[in-house]
């Protein structure tokens, strides 16, 4: 087991330097984007600002806490950045984690320079949650195949130059023959639609009509492609729940403040009983959720045993407590933070899809069991 962990006094200040960057850089281009579209002026800034380098160290494999740290902090201040940052690291991980010297030194810099963006195309219409249920084939064809389904709920589609493909090459059921594919955005018969979602970040389907891919496109090993996925998710789920724990400081810091200066019968709202113990409650549970988020990075870093069921714990509480925390607040500013514009209002539209992508509430749970008896 790890030790109990907090901060030491370089993570805070990286941390403080970070939410500086998201709130004088990168929020202004944030604020000029168009929800539901790639921001491609947002992420070449966190290109220049050398924040998609740290996803993708030269010399080392990224670190779990340092990815949470680095989420955590941008989403404080600005979750389009952070999305942006996210999703360029989990499109482009799998190139990173098992993909061959040309694909790597072809398509990394580009992500690295936020000029090039990526997405991770896994979900499908009948394979959400159930990820191993994917039927986008990959039928033969002389010494490649072709591409041929849809993939839906794939954030940075239509839009991505680069996607991380999954699909099926065998005739196995479950996890074995799905083969990982790296399939450019202008690959000739790839079209795609965009969603028009809750969370107001770029999500779309994607169409293969017969898209050819060869051994070249191949990520790790045909019929691997399940152990890719896996590899990739692993890594990525606790951030998502320190993605959460930002959003959750971010409102509670918000509740806090109005609390201290709103007065109502005859005081501030904060020497009601019912207002500061619900404070207390929101900022006890943050506590405990980014806990559980770095305890699961550590051990990730570590290298320790049991990776799978400590990162869906992460997720698990993390975003639960972030949907509770942005409610909560909400709540104690009333109907202000239902206002268009307010900073609740649009944590209250970002907080809800964390519950459900990369993994749903319920299938952490289910992965946390399994591990209970393995």
């Amino acid at each position: 087991m790890t030790t109990p962990f907090a901060l030491d006094a370089e993570q805070r200040a990286w941390c403080a330097e970070l939410r500086g960057l998201a709130a004088e850089r990168l929020r202004p281009l944030a604020e000029r984007g168009e929800p539901g579209r790639v921001n491609r002026p947002l992420v070449e800034a966190l290109g220049e600002l050398g924040l998609l380098a740290r996803l993708f160290p030269a010399d080392a494999p990224v670190r779990a806490m340092e990815l949470c740290l680095l989420r955590e902090s941008l989403a404080r201040e600005c979750t389009e950045a952070e999305t942006a940052l996210a999703l360029q690291g989990l499109g482009a991980y799998p190139v990173a984690q098992s993909g061959t010297p040309a694909q790597r030194s072809r398509w990394l810099p580009e992500v690295v320079a936020g000029r090039a963006v990526a997405a991770f195309a896994l979900s499908e219409p009948e394979a959400g949650s159930d990820a191993a249920a994917l039927r986008l084939r990959a039928e033969p064809d002389g010494d490649g195949w072709r591409l041929s389904g849809g993939k839906t709920w794939i954030s940075n589609a239509p839009e991505a130059d680069l996607c991380t493909v999954f699909a099926r090459t065998g005739e196995a059921p479950g996890a074995r023959g799905v083969t990982a594919f790296l399939v450019p955005g202008d690959r000739a018969g790839l079209s795609g639609d965009h969603l028009d979602m809750l969370s107001p970040h770029p999500i779309g389907s994607l169409t293969f009509d017969a898209v050819p891919v060869g051994p070249a496109d191949v990520l790790g090993e045909v019929g691997g492609g399940f152990r890719v996925a896996m590899r990739t998710l692993d890594l990525f789920r606790p951030s998502v729940g320190a993605f959460a724990v930002g959003m959750a400081r971010s409102a509670l810091a918000a509740a806090v403040a109005h609390a201290g200066r709103r007065r109502a019968f005859g005081g501030p709202l904060k020497d009601l009983q019912a207002v500061s113990h619900q404070l207390a409650e929101m900022a006890t549970r943050t506590e405990a959720a980014a806990l559980l988020v770095y305890a699961a990075a550590s051990a990730y870093d570590a290298g320790e045993p049991g990776i799978a069921g400590r990162a869906a714990m992460a997720k698990l509480l993390a975003t639960e407590t972030a949907q509770y925390v942005v409610d909560a607040a909400v709540q104690i500013h009333g109907a202000r933070a239902l206002q268009r514009g307010h900073l609740l209002e649009h944590l209250y539209r970002e907080v809800r899809a964390p519950r459900v992508y990369e993994g749903a509430t319920e299938v952490q749970r289910t992965i946390i069991a399994k591990e209970l008896y393995r």
